[in-house]
Formats: C-alpha cells, sequence, structure tokens
C-alpha cells in the first residue's frame, strides 16, 4: 500500500553564519566540526550546513523508549549487535557532510565491526526506528527514508504515535501500513523478532 500523508511543521531553522561572513563565503561544516561543537542541543547537518530542530513532546519520548528497550532486549539476549538511540548521528552523505539524528538504530555485529568513526555512524544500521510528532512535514520524512537506503538501510519503522500506527519501509516503494490489531516482526533483519503494535504504543 503507497501511503500518502501530509504532515505540517515549521520549517526547521537554519543556524546563520556571523554577520561579518556572507553565506557564500562561509565553508561548509563537516562531521567532524558538528561532532567537536558538543551538546549544542538537537540539531542536524544537512549537506554543511547545521539546521536546528525544535525539541519533541513527551509522547514523542515515551514511544521512543519503548523501541529502544524492547529491541535492546531481545538484540543482547540473542546477541545480534546493538541497540542505539538518543537522536544517534548517521553520515547519509558525505562532501558536504550530512549527519542525520535517527531515533533508533540497530546495527548487527558485522555492521558495527566495520565503523571507523569515532562519532557519527559512518556504516548503516540495518533498521531504523523514527518517530513522528504532530509538527513533522511528510517530505522532511522522505527526504531522510531518501537517505537512509541511499546508504544501504534495510528497514525503517516510522511510528506514528497519534494514530498508533507503524509504517514499515522496506525499501522507498515497499511500505506496509500495521495498525493495533497487527504484529510488528523483524522479517530478515530480526529473525524471530515479533512485537504486538498495541504494546509499543502502551
Amino acid at each position: 500500500m503507497v501511503v500518502q500523508a501530509v504532515l505540517e511543521r515549521e520549517l526547521p531553522q537554519v543556524i546563520p553564519v556571523s554577520s561579518d561572513e556572507a553565506p557564500g563565503d562561509a565553508a561548509a561544516m563537516t562531521g567532524k566540526d558538528l561532532f567537536e561543537l558538543g551538546d549544542i542541543g538537537q540539531t542536524e547537518l544537512i549537506k554543511g550546513e547545521l539546521v536546528r530542530m525544535p525539541p519533541t513532546g513527551h509522547p514523542h519520548g515515551y514511544i521512543k523508549v519503548n523501541f529502544a528497550a524492547i529491541l535492546h532486549t531481545f538484540v543482547r539476549q540473542h546477541k545480534l549487535g546493538c541497540v542505539m538511540g538518543g537522536e544517534v548521528g548517521i553520515y547519509t552523505h558525505r562532501d558536504p557532510d550530512t549527519v542525520r539524528g535517527a531515533d533508533v538504530v540497530f546495527i548487527s555485529n558485522e555492521r558495527l565491526a566495520q565503523v571507523q568513526s569515532d562519532s557519527y555512524l559512518d556504516i548503516a544500521p540495518e533498521l531504523i526506528v523514527e518517530i513522528t510528532s504532530p509538527n513533522d512535514r511528510w517530505h522532511d520524512i522522505d527526504d531522510k527514508l531518501t537517505e537512509y537506503f541511499g546508504i544501504g538501510v534495510q528497514i525503517v519503522w516510522v511510528a506514528n504515535p497519534h494514530r498508533k500506527q507503524i509504517h514499515v519501509y522496506r525499501s522507498l516503494t515497499e511500505i506496509e501500513i500495521l495498525t493495533v490489531d497487527d504484529t510488528l516482526s523483524g522479517n530478515s533483519v530480526l529473525p524471530g523478532f515479533g512485537m504486538p503494535v498495541a504494546e509499543l504504543f502502551e
């Protein structure tokens, strides 16, 4: 089923260059530069430009913890790899750099062993979970999906807390919508994983 949705939000704020430097003169920020800034709040780097993201609401945070906890328990029990959360940074483009922040990711032991960066992931995780917020715009989510699949992510779960639905993306065109009556499975990425969708939103 092809998903058609429109979600509205304010435009993310591009952090301007200093007043004595014209935008065209500013060197593109790199992922290394961003990491060295330390904790500057929730941001993403998009083609060398720093973009400030608004804080998420508490429902978003609650659902994120649910996904992370359930995935972590399963992955650790079966020693499959690592589950990360908290807007973990992922390189989706280099030169100029784009670093996206994902809500929750699963990366296998095999792929984790290939990571060379000490900061953001420079190897794609197999699974990414994105939790939508009421102010999200659909084309922003679509941009992230395009980037994720472009670097080798295998599955993206887009969870909508308001509708209590999960959009399972196996590609940009292969999409399944799950409701509270369905069970979310790990497919080939997490063999044996299954969780009632309703429990993820409780």
